[in-house]
């Protein structure tokens, strides 16, 4: 009878432990693998953001819209999570506009919200207290010093960026190789965050990138 009821017991956790996934996978919510910093810890809170975050909304200007915004939904990486250098690689095909729009005016902004990392509650996105950061700059070339960047292949950084893009999103290993994808990243000149009330919080580039990693286990103190 015991090994009955404990057998009984694995199935019923079996079964809701299936069922918190299928609600986490229909959200579209990847659980945070490591606690939130500080709110007001600002360079830390940043790259926990980009860090743990795994698509973002890629904005660039397009000509064939007459200079319009045009945003686009973006797998990126800046390196595994907790170990990634805070610039955000891309794996892009110019047959998407996104890509050619760079390649035309580099000027470029990629916006990522903490929402789809399920640690906001019930907030909803546009909430102050559900953080969210825009990284404005040049997806560059590396011929052409542009903001929104085109590696070389062949270069050191776009194996930096093929690894750290593969293993966040290994289904890129099976992209089609005729799409004429290309490995980018975005040089930063601006950063925007909001992650409370207040407006945004002061940052600068240099401080984001040059803020030491291992401080990224900082634990938020205050529930929100």
């Amino acid at each position: 009878m015991e090994l009955k009821s404990l057998v009984n017991r694995i199935i019923v956790l079996s079964f809701l432990f299936f069922v918190v996934g299928i609600q986490n996978s229909v959200q579209g919510r990847l659980l945070s693998s490591v606690s939130k910093p500080h709110r007001n810890d600002a360079p830390a809170y940043a790259r926990w953001l980009v860090s743990q975050n795994s698509w973002g909304v890629l904005n660039t200007i397009s000509s064939d819209l007459g200079g319009a915004p045009f945003g686009n939904v973006v797998s990126f990486s800046d390196g595994l999570p907790n170990e990634g250098s805070g610039v955000p690689y891309f794996y892009l095909t110019t047959l998407d506009p996104t890509a050619s729009n760079a390649l035309k005016d580099q000027r470029s902004s990629l916006t990522i919200s903490e929402y789809p990392l399920g640690t906001c509650g019930k907030r909803d996105p546009e909430n102050p207290v559900c953080a969210k950061i825009t990284l404005t700059g040049k997806v560059r070339c590396k011929l052409k010093y542009i903001h929104l960047v085109v590696l070389d292949n062949k270069s050191e950084e776009a194996k930096l960026a093929k690894n750290n893009l593969f293993s966040k999103h290994p289904e890129m290993k099976g992209w089609p190789k005729d799409h004429n994808f290309q490995f980018f990243k975005l040089e930063m000149e601006d950063i925007f965050m909001i992650n409370w009330f207040g407006g945004p919080k002061p940052l600068t580039v240099d401080e984001y990138l040059h803020y030491k990693p291992n401080n990224l286990a900082l634990v938020q103190s205050d529930a929100i």
